[in-house]
């Protein structure tokens, strides 16, 4: 189950009877779970299951992002080491627009009178300087709750390197407050740098009252239906965990629903022998892209969110507000604009009929014929292209252009602006996205990824079965997964080894902590094992596996050969005689899960096509055969001018380009000109 800003998708796998029913249906943004759960009636009911089958559930949500976005977080409080209530403020002392001199510096995620001082203090390493003041806490609780706080975090400096200190508040916090929603650092994150570890924390408690409430309506409704099995839910990371861990650090899921998309594109490219690949996600929010290489999606562990930094481990997903709902506008100076406002799932676009005025992508598309019909998503949406029209029309009168003028601009505009979140995630990262096939999905992908991959060279494209569904299917493919990480501060040398053994075995404890609160088999259970890198005296790091030999002074000198290697790739240079510092170490607890079998049921082929004026840049209108994709057998090629129609997308072949359908039923997209 995906949620996404425009459509809810739904997969329902018969593993007995090796069959998957697919199912679309539009959001309910004033409360998700409603339509998650109405979904998951309907999808019963079309696969002739009952509730009682479902023996496993995995949902997919941008539930947190959102929030954060919206400001729709709970009133949250902080309780802090003395002298470091403005950390918050302060941050990094950098302006978040450095030419503008009237910008305002994002919110914080707590008030500065929400935010308590106590006496305490640790050094660096963990050492007592002051001890914690409990006096000065049962106080700071008093405050809070006097204020109206909803949740709060603790965030007591050098709590990484002794979480004692912030263990006792918590105590003493749970004995005055026991109703109240805490995030303590040192369970959230317990790495150094203060102000991505106390950002870190204070965001996710502003989560907490928030993601309860919303998965104890969703449990309660999968109750209610007769659903008896625990449904899980995806993390930033590409792995799925227990409603419980969620409700403790609901800040893991802040790319829950894109993460899908892109463990599906690995588990694509594995299935076709593509390992370089970059997920392609447009939908009707936002477009998210991702780089797959050698079959491995690209991680990082740092984020921004409303312009404060969120240290999570998490898929390196590059996220624009550019999507089929993007609306389209004129700045002051009378360009045209697109995004990142979106109509979402209502009203939607003018397309919908549900009061939405202002044009949008889809209405665009609309008006250039590359989508047509009376209905949407398999006929369980009736759409007026006739408002469209209108709409478009009415913004091309403010600038002086008709109708086609217009829907094509919007169409080039938002092209350009996806095409800059592409650059991002390869050019910017090294990586040249002409050795990368794009995989599109999403419900708008295909539309606009031939187009898209043109302009980067690329001349590649590869289309799923379900485009439009591909997260809710990765969901399904998703392994259990937790990490966890710790900071060192030693040099890479033979006599710190035992720092690096403490830091082992300190992750080795929350590990299996996890896994057994996970109910996980110790059996089936995988570790993988990372270490953070960098020269003595950089303020960055690199990330570099390592074997348990690694914990050896022999493996700790080959992770440093390889450490010299990596930054000569990255950065271009390497440093042969420059000390070597772990900064910190990571831990990846992960039991794999077999890929989701079944084929989705037959539906009748409409093997005859039809044809249409449709606009290319190339050639402006030409009539353009369009084809079902029921009636698409493998080994089927089509050159294009073409239009590929489906229940959950549709494809664009622009002329130059030839398309041939694999044996797995995927769509493989080639620019034969640039080819030649």
């Amino acid at each position: 189950m995906d949620t996404g800003g425009t459509f809810t998708d739904l997969v329902l796998i018969d593993g007995a009877a090796g069959r998957r029913t697919v199912h679309k249906l539009p959001t309910t943004p004033d409360d998700p779970a409603r339509g998650i759960l109405a979904g998951v009636a309907e999808i019963l009911e079309k696969a002739g299951a009952t509730a009682s089958d479902i023996g496993f559930l995995v949902h997919g949500t941008t539930l947190a992002t959102n929030a954060v976005l919206t400001g729709r977080t709970a009133k949250t409080g902080m309780i802090t080491t003395r002298g470091f209530r403005d950390i918050l403020v302060i941050g990094r002392q950098r302006r978040p627009s450095f030419y503008d001199l009237r910008v305002e510096k994002p919110t914080p995620p707590a008030a500065r009178d929400r935010i308590f001082e106590v006496d305490e203090r640790l050094d660096e390493r963990g050492n007592i300087i002051i001890p914690l003041d409990e006096a000065g806490v049962r106080a700071a609780v008093a405050a809070l709750k006097a204020a109206g706080v909803e949740a709060l975090s603790i965030c007591f400096m050098h709590a990484y390197a002794n979480p004692d200190h912030e263990r006792r508040a918590k105590a003493i916090v749970e004995a005055e407050w026991p109703e109240a929603h805490l995030s303590v650092a040192s369970d959230i994150l317990r790495e150094f740098r203060e102000f991505e570890r106390f950002s870190t924390a204070t965001v996710n408690a502003g989560l907490l009252p928030l993601i309860d409430a919303y998965l104890r309506r969703f449990e309660a409704g999968l109750r209610d239906l007769g659903v008896g099995a625990r449904p899980l839910v995806m993390q930033s990371n590409g792995g799925a965990v227990s409603t419980e861990a969620v409700r403790s650090a609901p800040i893991n899921t802040f790319f829950s629903g894109p993460a899908g998309g892109v463990i599906a594109t690995a588990a694509l490219g594995r299935g076709l022998g593509i390992g370089d690949m970059i997920s392609f996600d447009m939908g009707g929010t936002s477009t998210d892209v991702c780089l797959v290489k050698q079959g491995a999606p690209a991680t990082r562990n740092l984020r921004e969110i409303a312009g404060f930094p969120v240290r999570i481990p998490t898929l390196d997903l590059h996220t624009i507000g550019a999507g089929g709902g993007s609306i389209a506008w004129i700045d002051p100076g009378g360009l045209l604009k697109v995004g990142p406002a979106s109509a979402g799932a209502d009203p939607g676009p003018a397309l919908y009929g549900r009061g939405g005025a202002a044009p949008t992508v889809t209405d665009a598309n609309v008006v250039l014929g590359r989508l047509a019909g009376e209905a949407l998503i398999g006929g369980a949406m009736t759409v007026y292209p006739e408002k469209a029209k209108a709409a478009v029309e009415a913004l091309g009168r403010e600038i002086g252009l008709d109708a086609i003028e217009t829907a094509s601009g919007i169409v080039e505009i938002v092209n350009a602006n996806m095409m800059g979140a592409v650059r991002v995630v390869s050019i910017e990262k090294g990586e040249d996205p002409r050795d990368y096939a794009l995989v599109a999905f999403g419900g708008a992908g295909p539309l606009h990824a031939a187009e898209i991959a043109a302009a980067m060279e690329s001349t590649r494209v590869i289309v799923p079965n379900r485009p439009g569904i591909l997260s809710a299917e990765g969901l399904l493919d998703a392994d259990r997964r937790g990490d966890f990480g710790v900071t060192c501060l030693v040099l890479a040398e033979p006599d710190n080894i035992s720092a690096l053994i403490d830091a082992k075995e300190i992750l080795m404890d929350r590990g299996d902590g996890w896994r057994r609160a996970e109910g996980l088999d110790a059996a089936e259970t995988a570790r993988e094992w990372r270490v953070d890198l960098r020269y003595a005296g950089q303020a960055f790091e690199l990330a570099i596996p390592i074997s348990e030999d690694g914990f050896l002074a022999e493996g700790l000198t080959d992770t440093a050969a390889r450490f010299h290697q990596r930054h000569e790739e990255v950065n271009g240079y390497r440093m042969a005689t420059q000390a070597i510092e772990v900064v910190n170490l990571r831990l990846a607890v992960v039991v794999p899960r077999a890929a989701a079998a079944g084929r989705e049921a037959a539906t009748p082929a409409d093997t005859e096509s039809r044809r249409r004026p449709v606009w290319f840049r190339e050639t402006g209108f030409a009539e353009t055969e369009i084809f079902s994709r029921n009636g698409l057998v493998p080994g089927t090629e089509i050159s294009g001018p073409a239009i590929i129609e489906q229940m959950d997308s549709t494809t664009v072949v622009p002329p130059g380009w030839r398309v041939s359908v694999g044996a797995d039923g995927s769509l493989d997209l080639r620019h034969y000109e640039r080819v030649r």
